[in-house]
């Protein structure tokens, strides 16, 4: 099952969570850090990494898996 990886703002720092988890795998100190385990996660499961702003919108998303369109690029 592919579960999109989500980074998530936290008061002690941005934290690393699977879709559906009901805890983050990681929190750490930066956005940057916690962005490129998330990435690795996310290209590993095939599936979309998802960056939050402080407020809950999505601020960018990031498709790893195979991508349904037959458009190049």
């Amino acid at each position: 099952m592919k579960r999109n990886v989500h980074i998530t703002p936290r008061s002690t720092g941005f934290a690393v969570i699977s879709a559906g988890a009901q805890r983050a795998s990681v929190v750490l100190p930066t956005q940057a850090q916690a962005i490129a385990v998330g990435r690795q996660q996310a290209a590993r499961n095939g599936s979309e990494l998802i960056i939050h702003r402080p407020n809950g919108q999505i601020r960018a998303s990031d498709s790893h898996g195979r991508d349904p369109r037959n458009i190049p690029g």
